[in-house]
């Protein structure tokens, strides 16, 4: 069995954005059940209930874990049913969290090698002390077991697998113009959890559907897949900035090239959105856009969704 338990929803900035005067986000802040608040991206996951894995420490992270008491202390002082985060990218939503755990609270931290040096290489990541929090690089595209920092197995196995994507926001200006990544680079990557015979893909990022991923992800039971625009170009038409979905890594919901015409013959049982960002309609319960969702089979994610595989 595996029990998966939304965090956040939202793509970075959350939803409402702290410095967002749009619409939707004014009325999140107004308590509009139709627009209904979302912290940033972030899963946790577990095969019993008591030991819990977090995909991602978004920024939100503690007060994730003061809104869900399956996260919180449950016996002695101080303790935790997080037993370790696993990350799928180096990016600051995906990585700023790790800094409420630096309580010298004891759990495994696990990456790939690439994103693991991008800690090793920031010196403040070194408030999570090695001795109590050890670091683990992870393979692409090999199951690995979900251990706590002494080693004990969780019931859950995990494998990374290589997403379309770009390099961290932070490190474009060191790009040298090269900021897409094919999916064999490992810079983004994808999530599969398994326990049971059950499968469960989390793919909060990614620029494209490829054949390869089209192929694993056939007849899946469930994948929470990235939902951060509607449209390609709909940074650009909201006067919110130059960019589009595929020049910031992010497939888009709608069009040709969109989520919703990817997934259309994979015959994935169920199909969530995570990673939605602020300005994309689908958040708003009564938009066209969450209808036209809807009617693909689609679900929005939102923060506290529990969800089981069993």
């Amino acid at each position: 069995m595996i029990q998966a338990l939304v965090l956040g929803a939202a793509a970075g900035g959350g939803f409402p954005q702290w410095n967002s005067n749009a619409p939707a986000c004014n009325r999140a802040r107004a308590g509009d059940p139709a627009a209904r608040p979302r912290h940033q991206a972030s899963l946790a996951v577990s095969a019993d209930g008591r030991r819990w894995f977090v995909i991602n420490a978004s920024p939100d992270l503690r007060q994730q874990i003061a809104e869900n008491r399956a996260l919180q202390p449950q016996h002695g002082l101080r303790s935790t049913p997080i037993a370790g985060v696993l990350l799928t990218g180096g990016e600051v939503d995906c990585v700023a969290g790790l800094l409420t755990l630096r309580e010298r609270q004891p759990l495994r931290l696990m990456a790939t090698a690439e994103v693991l040096a991008l800690l090793d290489a920031n010196p403040i990541f070194e408030a999570l002390n090695r001795q109590t929090v050890p670091r683990e690089a992870v393979p692409l595209r090999r199951w690995f077991a979900l251990r706590d920092a002494e080693g004990v197995g969780s019931g859950l196995q995990a494998m990374l697998f290589p997403v379309p994507g770009k390099v961290p926001l932070y490190m474009e200006a060191a790009a040298d113009g090269t900021l897409a990544l094919d999916d064999e680079d490992g810079g983004t990557v994808g999530v599969a959890i398994q326990a049971g015979g059950r499968t469960l893909f989390y793919i909060p990022g990614c620029a494209a559907m490829t054949p390869t991923l089209a192929a694993m992800l056939q007849g899946a039971a469930l994948v929470l897949f990235d939902g951060t625009l509607w449209r390609d170009d709909e940074m650009i038409t909201a006067g919110l900035g130059p960019k589009t979905g595929q020049r910031m890594g992010h497939i888009s919901a709608e069009g040709p090239a969109g989520a919703l015409r990817a997934f259309a013959g994979l015959g994935v049982a169920r199909k969530i959105f995570v990673h939605i960002n602020n300005s994309n309609p689908v958040l708003l319960d009564e938009s066209p856009e969450r209808a036209a969702a809807a009617a693909a089979g689609w679900e929005v994610a939102q923060d506290g969704m529990e969800i089981v595989l069993a």
